[in-house]
């Protein structure tokens, strides 16, 4: 298992993680995210009390290299964001899956979250993405 995936953690194809906590869903973007994209300058966040459907724009993270948007891996109302990558992006590429959350949800369905990738079949999505 790489250390660069969160074991706990479910993903999706485009590089975003969640991740239970308690009966809210953790969402940020992958280490593999982060270090694609290189130093991040810059996230937008959405505000508490948005709602989106899986598969939705809820952000953007800007680099030196390129903005990249971060969608919904669940449906469900924001209830909490990270105000911290808001004055520091750079948390997102020291720790994505600790310091560097995004956005708090509280699902619509956690059958969304149970849809998602596993960490194994993340690692295995990567793997397969690199030799291509």
């Amino acid at each position: 298992m790489s250390s660069h995936i969160d074991a706990s953690a479910r993903y999706q194809k485009t590089h975003e993680w969640s991740r239970r906590e308690g009966d809210l869903i953790v969402i940020g973007i992958s280490d593999h995210a982060q270090e694609a994209m290189s130093d991040l300058v810059y996230v937008e966040l959405p505000t508490a009390g948005q709602v989106f459907k899986v598969g939705d724009t809820f952000g953007v993270v800007e680099s030196v290299k390129a903005a990249s948007d971060i969608y919904a891996p669940v449906a469900g109302e924001v209830v909490e964001v990270n105000e911290a990558v808001a004055s520091a992006p750079e948390l997102i590429n020291k720790e994505p899956y600790q310091g560097g959350w995004i956005i708090k949800l509280r699902p619509a369905n956690t059958a969304d979250f149970d849809a998602l990738m596993t960490s194994d079949s993340y690692e295995q999505f990567l793997s397969e993405e690199e030799s291509h």
